[in-house]
């Protein structure tokens, strides 16, 4: 389970403003990929926060409310489109959106801890950490938050192309989701650069 050992030695280097941030989304074939930051507050209790997904969507969905209902708490949800995705790379557009999610939270941490590698030209001090959202909380924060934000807009584009079914797979390669293309083509939210949509000929737009 995540803790507070990551943060609690950079405030011991003086370094009191931290920021967790992590994304989710970066593997499906539709649909954005969402980043989030979050500053958690002195004296914050952990309500059993951990790696998003370890969590059932019923708990994120609490975690979530919890998170967001804090008034101390700050935090942010950015995304990088699919068309962002398929013009930079999905790597690049996950660092955009992590930079758009630190870029949103109306303070300027004084360090952040990044789920994953350190970022090359990220504006902000911060340490990369592999498996960071079962280490730190501040991280695992933002993986819930960025997931049930993704989850939202996922189940939002369901109900505008409901023959993809993207509510219930959320836009990953799933074997409905695969049939699915095969018989409709991609829709105008699908990944363009991704396999197996790139080496479909049918319309990109469809309505």
């Amino acid at each position: 389970m995540p803790d507070f050992s990551l943060e609690n030695a950079l405030h011991a280097r003086g370094l009191t403003c931290v920021a967790g941030v992590d994304e989710a989304g970066r593997g499906p074939l539709a649909g954005p990929v969402a980043a989030a930051a979050v500053i958690l507050p002195g004296g914050f209790i952990d309500p059993g926060l951990n790696d998003s997904k370890k969590l059932s969507a019923k708990k994120r969905e609490s975690l979530y409310q919890i998170l967001t209902g804090d008034p101390a708490l700050r935090w942010a949800v950015a995304l990088a489109s699919a068309e962002e995705i398929d013009t930079l790379n999905i790597l690049r557009a996950t660092h955009l959106a992590m930079r758009r999610a630190v870029a949103a939270l109306g303070v300027t941490p004084d360090h952040c801890l990044i789920d994953g590698l350190p970022l090359r030209d990220f504006p902000w001090p911060h340490d990369g950490i592999v498996k960071g959202d079962s280490l730190s909380c501040s991280i695992a924060a933002a993986s819930i938050l960025a997931k049930v934000t993704r989850d939202r807009l996922l189940a939002e584009i369901d109900a505008e192309f409901p023959l993809y079914g993207f509510a219930k797979h959320q836009g990953y390669g799933t074997k409905r989701h695969l049939e699915a293309l095969r018989i409709h083509g991609p829709c105008r939210h699908h990944r363009r650069s991704f396999e197996p949509v790139a080496q479909l000929t049918l319309p990109f737009d469809r309505a």
